[in-house]
């Protein structure tokens, strides 16, 4: 598959967004299905995806702690597009456990503890989620922190044993918020309030303008730790 995707890449670098989406989402009907936080990035492609094919597979992970302004723009996003994104919720019982365990709030006391919120909240899910998945398509731009500059268009997804699909990792910020006023996609209103990227809402926070743009997530860690775990390289969970 790594050989595949190597000869893959160069075949698709230079395509638009739109054309390769049309190309996997025609190619692999069925077995391809887009992830949504319905942050900015996910909006775009949510729009590109359902004008394309309306009955296309989204969905998203909720992880029972996100803000209320993203379950507002989750459904906009369901009655602009005539549509019902699936959501994935976190098993009950380990959720208890962790309580159990960690308290409340436990994920502020070390990263260890932190990665295994995420890993019961987020990362179980997304596995349930990508099961009979071969194309998982995200929203990952390569300028979002250090740990995804070296993001490619095309890459294999070791833990989850899933080819990823990152249609604008080549798109800069202003490119994602011109598509946004140029086709008038619901967005997340915190991102006017000084929230470029939003997550659970005890692991985000508002930043300075011309900050790092994944800088308010997990503020107490250092950057290049700074990932739930969905989208680390070559690690199985």
């Amino acid at each position: 598959m790594r050989e595949k995707i190597a000869k893959l890449n160069p075949r698709f670098k230079n395509q638009e967004p739109k054309t390769l989406l049309k190309h996997f989402l025609k190619e692999y009907e069925g077995k391809i299905a887009f992830s949504s936080s319905f942050g900015a990035e996910d909006q775009v492609l949510t729009d590109m995806i359902l004008k394309i094919q309306s009955e296309a597979e989204i969905f998203t992970l909720d992880t029972g702690r996100l803000p209320q302004q993203t379950y507002d723009v989750m459904n906009r996003t369901n009655l602009k597009y005539k549509t019902k994104i699936k959501v994935y919720f976190p098993q009950s019982r380990d959720v208890e456990r962790l309580y159990q365990k960690q308290g409340i709030n436990g994920f502020y006391d070390s990263a260890e503890n932190r990665k295994e919120c995420c890993f019961v909240r987020k990362i179980a899910p997304l596995k349930r989620a990508l099961e009979g998945v071969d194309i998982w398509i995200t929203g990952i731009r390569a300028q979002q922190s250090p740990t995804r500059q070296k993001a490619e268009l095309l890459e294999w997804d070791e833990a989850n044993m899933v080819v990823k699909l990152n249609p604008i990792v080549s798109w800069s910020q202003s490119d994602v918020w011109d598509y946004i006023k140029e086709n008038d996609v619901p967005y997340n209103v915190l991102h006017d309030k000084g929230y470029p990227s939003i997550g659970c809402a005890p692991c985000t926070r508002a930043v300075e303008e011309g900050a790092d743009i994944r800088s308010g997530r997990w503020w107490w860690e250092n950057p290049e730790h700074k990932e739930c775990g969905l989208h680390i390289k070559d690690t199985k969970c």
